[in-house]
């Protein structure tokens, strides 16, 4: 899927223990995950967006031996209930948010790409500094690795315009109501591909890596990590990873 590489966690096998006591150990972990996708616009038969990520993993924690479920959260009300401690595991951009409260993998299992898009004449986009001054098209529900607080901040004056979907988005676009619009290249493909917009160009801004994320208060935290991220090694070697 465009946008979109898992690599490798660098590991030693020597670190997977043997699975069968976790399911004794351990309770029902949840994982929970953004209801608004970064890969694609498709959604899956229960309405929930497409997520290569949620294969991954069936495949991670099942080989661990861990009893789970997932669910699927706006994403700062995922955000909360990982502070909280209420939900167990996610696998995310890392937040400092989240590094008191969980425990975060030392290499990262995906990549996601933001772009930056723009209308053929619009100077290109190298650093988020050359945003400053310009209207910005964003799509409500992404974070965008951080980058709104720098949007937001109002020495930059940036003018921020956002909206609910890709497809207005792009629309703002094309009718110039705004300078650049960031996205993700999966979704703007499917969307592009549908709804051609004319003389459009983009570039890359901000590459950002996945990692697990596991909550501290779940027993046996940094075994259990361990664990998963020997296992994720063992998942890359093997190619049975998207």
């Amino acid at each position: 899927m465009q946008g979109f590489r898992l690599l490798p966690v660098v590991l030693g096998l020597a670190l997977l223990p043997a699975v069968s006591p976790l399911r004794a150990e351990t309770p029902e972990l949840e994982y929970v995950y953004p209801d608004q996708s970064v890969w694609t616009t498709r959604l899956d038969p229960r309405g929930d967006p497409v997520n290569p990520l949620q294969d991954f993993a069936a495949e991670l924690l099942g080989r661990a031996g861990l009893s789970w479920h997932g669910r699927g959260y706006p994403a700062a009300r995922m955000f909360e209930r990982l502070r909280e401690g209420s939900e167990q595991f996610s696998m995310l951009v890392v937040s400092p948010a989240l590094e008191a409260c969980c425990l975060i993998s030392r290499k990262p299992v995906a990549a996601a790409e933001l772009r930056v898009y723009r209308k053929a004449g619009t100077p290109p986009v190298r650093r988020r500094e050359d945003l400053v001054g310009h209207t910005v098209i964003t799509i409500r529900g992404y974070s965008y690795g951080g980058l709104l607080d720098f949007i937001r901040e109002p020495g930059n004056r940036i003018a921020l315009s956002a909206t609910a979907r890709h497809e207005s988005a792009f629309a703002m676009l094309a009718a110039g109501r705004g300078d650049y619009l960031l996205d993700y290249p999966g979704p703007a493909a499917e969307v592009l591909a549908d709804h051609p917009v004319g003389g459009l160009e983009s570039e890359p801004l901000l590459r950002l890596d996945v990692h697990l994320v596991l909550s501290r208060r779940y027993p046996a935290a940094p075994a259990v990590m361990a664990r998963l991220e020997a296992i994720a090694e063992t998942l890359a070697a093997e190619g049975a990873l998207p």
